[in-house]
């Protein structure tokens, strides 16, 4: 136990030390900052492109307008910068062969995966709650109206982000580089959005918890649709984590 906490933090640290942090920070600070912003300035913006003497009503925009921004712009941006950052924590470490000093030194193989995802958990997690914050705070400052469900909604979303963690620990086992990480999350996530073509298939994807939040939102789907997406979520980073260990450790270092 002294070893896996030892070297969670140096994963923190090396997060830290390699601005991963501050990256992910910043840009979860932005989306979190420009989507009730966004939603706030829309109406103007597309007045502004509307050819002279031409006129279009717009309704006002509301607190579902900045969270339907915030819905839009995490998943297209915040987790594929978080997928890219995280790309290289296996392979990096394989690479400049750092993991053989730890792991003569009696530190166990599973250790060293469960520790590098609890610290990208940690980092991703920090980031994506300083974009809701700043989201939550500009959309109470703009408007006062509540919306249903939200709390579960970013709980959703959060979940899918621990996932694709998981995916890119995996892949970065299989493959030993960072690119095979990469593709082989972008893969799975290709495969989920190919599954969800199918109506059977697509109340259980766990893709759900990324793309229908607004629908969540809005009433269009009520929180138990989202019961068997979040089992099966859970089911699939149990195997990836439990995948990851095995093959790590039967890994030539």
């Amino acid at each position: 136990m002294n070893g896996f906490i030892a070297f969670t933090k140096k994963e923190l640290c090396e997060s830290l030390r390699t601005y991963k942090l501050i990256i992910l920070g910043i840009v979860f600070l932005l989306l979190g900052i420009m989507s009730p912003l966004t939603a706030k300035l829309m109406p103007e913006l597309i007045g502004s492109f509307l050819p002279e003497g031409m006129t279009m009503s717009i309704a006002e925009p509301t607190a579902m307008d900045s969270w339907m921004q915030f819905f839009k712009n995490v998943p297209q941006i915040g987790l594929v910068v978080t997928v890219i950052l995280f790309s290289a924590m296996i392979s990096g470490e394989l690479s400049r062969g750092t993991l053989v000093n730890v792991l003569t030194k009696g530190l166990c193989r599973s250790s060293v995966i469960l520790a590098k995802f609890l610290a990208a958990l940690l980092t991703f997690t920090a980031a994506y709650v300083l974009c809701f914050a700043a989201c939550l705070g500009y959309t109470v400052l703009y408007w006062h109206d509540p919306v249903s469900l939200l709390p579960l909604a970013v709980f959703a979303l959060w979940a899918f982000g621990i996932l694709l963690i998981a995916s890119l620990l995996l892949g970065g086992v299989l493959f030993r580089s960072g690119y095979g990480a990469l593709l082989f999350t972008g893969g799975f996530t290709v495969c989920l959005f190919l599954l969800n073509f199918f109506p059977q298939v697509q109340k259980f994807s766990p893709l759900r918890l990324a793309a229908d939040n607004v629908s969540l939102l809005s009433g269009e789907l009520a929180a138990s649709d989202f019961a068997i997406p979040f089992v099966i979520c859970g089911l699939l980073l149990i195997v990836f984590l439990w995948a990851a260990v095995s093959l790590f450790n039967r890994k030539q270092i």
